[in-house]
């Protein structure tokens, strides 16, 4: 047994907007209801973050600490500062940019070991700043992929094949408890899409699914729920608009619960360009709805397609109706895939389960730098 738990750094973007945040955030939880580990979730300031986020996670007990985010080396000599001072083990760098400013302020602190945790497939990469990658991976115990997909994406750039390792994503499963309680075809007949506005977001490909569905006689029910900055909102709503789809199609912002409103639905879909192993597709399951994802990687390491989910060719909305169709016309069907969804979720990706293989990863880090460990 160690002398004391291992003390673990979670450094990631305090922007709240992406998947990279809430996967920190979870392992902070989960690790703090432990014995193995001491963490601290570390945000970067963003200029247009949220304090009452902040200050919930703060009430709600999350060992917390906010760095400076004017300028990235402001961030890397906040951050190298609270490492000298909190003394980590191990500091994990979640997301782009962060991963290098995380490492930055890691090598400058000596914190002994550091872990680099890459949350998309597609990223804003340089060549400079792939460079600086390369070089800092010469320096990490781990690199870790949110998805096999994202891997192998890391093995492309030039990662190190032995450091260089697979954790997919998880998702609390309690707050969908009750999913059982609320059979498929006793629930609204509408189709769901949680998702941040973004260039990395396709709600434009499943408005325009809906309008051929309508053209076919069907008109379900349509929520968005997400935040995202205007310049993305706005041009699905001009096109949902042209498309006459004003009453059918609603855009409800931010929305805090989302497992009631997907436990609520029949259909979740997530239609996107690029994605790392998808949150909100993970839930949408979770909750035993009919889901259908774009056939890109990440989602297509999530679900199997005619097996748990239904997988359509990215920006294809002609593909996207036709598999609409079939769910919204065959609730045998679609409440089969529910159901082996929920399952898939359930058992494939929960939070204890990606939460265990963190543990072990950064146990096994500690031990190799010389920390206390199990």
């Amino acid at each position: 047994m160690p002398d004391r738990p291992v003390r673990v750094i979670h450094f990631v973007t305090g922007g709240f907007s992406g998947g990279a945040t809430q996967v920190a955030i979870a392992l902070v939880n989960a690790q703090r209801a432990g014995d193995a580990i001491a963490p601290l979730l570390v945000l970067r300031r963003k200029r247009r973050g949220d304090p009452a986020r902040i200050a919930e996670l703060r009430d709600a007990g999350v060992p917390l600490e906010v760095v400076s985010g004017a300028t990235h080396l402001s961030t890397v000599l906040a951050l190298a500062r609270l490492c000298r001072r909190w003394k980590p083990d191990v500091l994990v760098a979640h997301g782009f940019s962060e991963h290098l400013w995380g490492r930055y302020a890691g090598l400058l602190a000596k914190v002994p070991a550091l872990v680099h945790v890459e949350h998309n497939t597609r990223e804003r990469y340089t060549r400079w700043r792939l460079a600086q990658t390369r070089w800092l991976a010469r320096r990490t115990a781990r690199i870790v992929g949110c998805s096999e997909g994202v891997r192998q994406v890391l093995l492309g750039m030039g990662m190190p094949d032995a450091r260089t390792i697979a954790i997919p994503n998880g998702v609390r499963v309690e707050p969908f408890a009750q999913a059982d309680a609320h059979p498929l075809a006793a629930r609204e007949p509408g189709i769901l899409m949680v998702a941040r506005y973004s260039k990395q977001k396709d709600h434009a490909t499943l408005v325009r699914a809906v309008a051929l569905l309508r053209e076919r006689g069907l008109s379900p029910p349509v929520l968005f729920a997400g935040a995202g900055k205007p310049a993305h909102r706005g041009p699905v709503e001009r096109l949902v608009r042209e498309l006459g789809l004003d009453g059918q199609v609603q855009l409800l912002g931010l929305h805090r619960d989302v497992p009631g409103l997907l436990m609520r639905h029949r259909i979740c879909v997530l239609s996107t360009h690029y994605e790392g192993m998808p949150l909100a597709l993970i839930e949408g399951m979770a909750a035993g709805c009919a889901v259908v994802g774009s056939a890109v990687p990440g989602v297509r390491e999530t679900l199997r397609d005619d097996v748990d989910g239904r997988l359509v060719p990215e920006n294809d909305p002609v593909a996207l109706a036709d598999v609409l169709e079939r769910l919204l016309r065959d609730d045998a069907y679609a409440t089969r895939l529910a159901a082996a969804a929920r399952e898939t979720a359930l058992t494939r990706y929960s939070r204890e389960r990606m939460n265990a293989a963190y543990e072990a990863m950064l146990l096994d880090v500690a031990r190799e730098a010389g920390a206390p460990a199990q």
